[in-house]
C-alpha cells in the first residue's frame, strides 16, 4: 500500500541533474472534503535535484482554486530519458480531481500534461500504477476513477508528450473514504507487471494484467490489508 501523507518519494539515479525526491507542503482547509482522513490538503509540490542551485529544491504551487488532493507525489520516468517526471493528483475546487505531470524546467517545475478534471467538486481519483503495462515501450498511468462511486480503472498512455486514455475497467477500487493510504498497487512477479486492486465491494483481491487492449483478471482470494501486502510481495 502507498505511503501516508507527508511522505517523501525518492528516485534512485546516478544522474546528478535528475529529480531525486519529491513531497508536498503548505496545507490549506480551502477544500474541506476530508477524503484522505482530514480536511487539510497541500498546495505546494517541492522536489530536489542536483540541477538546481536552491538548497531547498524547486517548487510549484497548485494554483489559485486548486489543491493537491493526494497522499504522495510519484517520481517516474515517463519518456525514457532516464530522468523522472512528477505525477500528482490535483483537484480544482469546483471541478474535482485530475492527474497532472510536472517536469523540471531549469530551476522550476512546469506542468507538462494533465488529464481532464472529473467535472464536479468532491470527485477524486486514486493512482494505481505507473509502468509499461503492455511491454510496447510506452509508459501507462493507471488510476481508479472515483473509487467510492464509479469504481472504474482507467489506463492512460504517455506518448509523444501527451496522455491518451486507452482502456477502462469497471468494478474495482483501491480506496475507502477516510483512509490515509491507497490500497494495492503495482507488482512484478516474473510474468509481467500486474495491478493489485480490490473488487468494488471489497470482498476479493484481484491482479490485473493489461495487454494493450484488454485486461486479464486473476482472483487472488479474499481481500484484507495483510493479504494485499502479501500479494504485492508476490507471496500470493
Amino acid at each position: 500500500m502507498s505511503a501516508v501523507p507527508g511522505s517523501v518519494t525518492r528516485f534512485q539515479t546516478d544522474d546528478p541533474q535528475a529529480l531525486r525526491a519529491a513531497w508536498y507542503e503548505e496545507l490549506t482547509d480551502a477544500y474541506p472534503r476530508g477524503v484522505l482522513g482530514d480536511a487539510l490538503e497541500p498546495t505546494v509540490l517541492r522536489a530536489l535535484s542536483g540541477a538546481t542551485s536552491a538548497a531547498c529544491g524547486v517548487s510549484v504551487s497548485a494554483g489559485p482554486g486548486f489543491v493537491f488532493e493526494d497522499i504522495v507525489p510519484r517520481l517516474a520516468d515517463l519518456d525514457g530519458d532516464g530522468r523522472p517526471e512528477v505525477v500528482a493528483v490535483r483537484s480544482r475546487l469546483d471541478a474535482g480531481a485530475q492527474l497532472i505531470v510536472y517536469a523540471l524546467d531549469g530551476e522550476t517545475l512546469a506542468p507538462l500534461v494533465a488529464t481532464p478534471h472529473i467535472g464536479r467538486p468532491n470527485r477524486w481519483l486514486a493512482p494505481a500504477a505507473i509502468a509499461d503495462l503492455d511491454g510496447d515501450g510506452a509508459v501507462e498511468i493507471a488510476y481508479v476513477d472515483r473509487p467510492h462511486l464509479a469504481r472504474t480503472l482507467r489506463v492512460w498512455r504517455y506518448e509523444g508528450g501527451a496522455l491518451r486514455e486507452i482502456a477502462a475497467l469497471e468494478g474495482v477500487t483501491n480506496h475507502r473514504i477516510g483512509e490515509v493510504f491507497i490500497s494495492g498497487g503495482l507488482r512484478h512477479c516474473g510474468t509481467g507487471p500486474e495491478i493489485v486492486l480490490a473488487s468494488a465491494d471489497w470482498t476479493r483481491m484481484l491482479a490485473l494484467r493489461f495487454d494493450g487492449a484488454t485486461f486479464d483478471t486473476t482472483d487472488l482470494g479474499p481481500w484484507s490489508a495483510k493479504a494485499a501486502e502479501r500479494a504485492l510481495a508476490c507471496d500470493l
